[in-house]
């Protein structure tokens, strides 16, 4: 496909995505009156929502109901934005940037920043339980469960637990990869398999093949994460540069180099790839998505 058919069937998903978000979040002008403005700023018109984007695409491959896709996409997004709410408070990194403007800390304070992931993170759940047209009582009740592990210990949260741990310790590649496929990788994987459990069921290898993608591109975004750190500026990045460094923390670009890591970014998406064969062309989404993952330069 031409890169502009991408890129608007991408700006399109992300204006849809911002409909929805604008719906569905509490008006800034009900009470509590901070925390819902403090909530709308920590995920509205913000980011590039990588996740989202997998929903849709990995929905558009099974047929799924484009509302259904947006809904859910909406829920990841608000896990997301919950996350680095929280990541960002004094407690954990201490981050005065996010996303080109104050963290919500410094511009709400820690106490509604706190509330703010908290009432992100139900949110999302409740929009995830809500009933979804052509899907299964007993399929959905599966997708909450998935993003509930995904965000849980066994995912994002013990990822970031292992990661606090880390500052100023070295961690072998195997350690680091394990790290981040909490961290980073398990809510993109949940991304691309809560898009495909929208739609008519794959078989198990298709499953498993689906699933194998999204860890691969789960990891090479954080390669590629670790790479702008370092290269990027901040004013590019929209957070503070040089960050993980400052902090000590073990990245890939710490243990592996620049051109080595920047390789292995690669090599992931050629994996991800293969694992998308069976799907032919009706899986060109993902590609696109998987590319614009790992070329990216902010």
């Amino acid at each position: 496909m031409a890169a502009e058919s991408f890129v608007g069937w991408m700006t399109s998903i992300q204006q849809q995505l911002e409909s929805t978000l604008e719906h569905c979040l509490p008006p800034a002008a009900s009470e509590p009156r901070a925390l819902n403005q403090a909530m709308r700023y920590a995920t509205l018109e913000v980011g590039k929502r990588v996740r989202p984007l997998l929903v849709c695409a990995a929905g558009e491959l099974v047929g799924a109901d484009s509302q259904v896709l947006y809904r859910i996409g909406a829920a990841l997004e608000m896990i997301h934005a919950y996350s680095l709410v929280h990541d960002d408070m004094p407690c954990m990194d201490n981050d005065v940037l996010r996303r080109g403007k104050p963290t919500c800390h410094v511009a709400f304070g820690e106490a509604n920043a706190l509330l703010v992931g908290d009432a992100l993170q139900t949110l999302a759940f409740e929009l995830l339980a809500t009933p979804l047209a052509n899907v299964a009582p007993a399929t959905q009740l599966i997708m909450v469960r998935t993003l509930a592990h995904a965000a849980g210990h066994g995912g994002m949260a013990g990822g970031q637990a292992i990661d606090l741990a880390g500052v100023g310790q070295t961690l072998s590649l195997p350690e680091l990869e394990y790290m981040h496929l909490l961290k980073t990788g398990a809510l993109i994987r949940a991304s691309v398999l809560l898009g495909a459990m929208a739609g008519q069921g794959l078989d198990a290898t298709q499953t498993a093949n689906l699933d194998h993608f999204a860890k691969r591109i789960g990891l090479a975004f954080q390669v590629v994460d670790d790479v702008l750190d370092c290269e990027a500026d901040t004013a590019t990045l929209g957070k503070t540069a040089g960050k993980d460094a400052a902090q000590d923390k073990p990245t890939y670009v710490s243990l592996m180099g620049f051109s080595a890591a920047k390789r292995f970014a690669a090599e992931l998406r050629d994996e991800g790839f293969d694992a998308l064969q069976g799907f032919g062309p009706a899986a060109q989404r993902l590609k696109d998505l998987a590319d614009y993952i790992v070329d990216r330069s902010f």
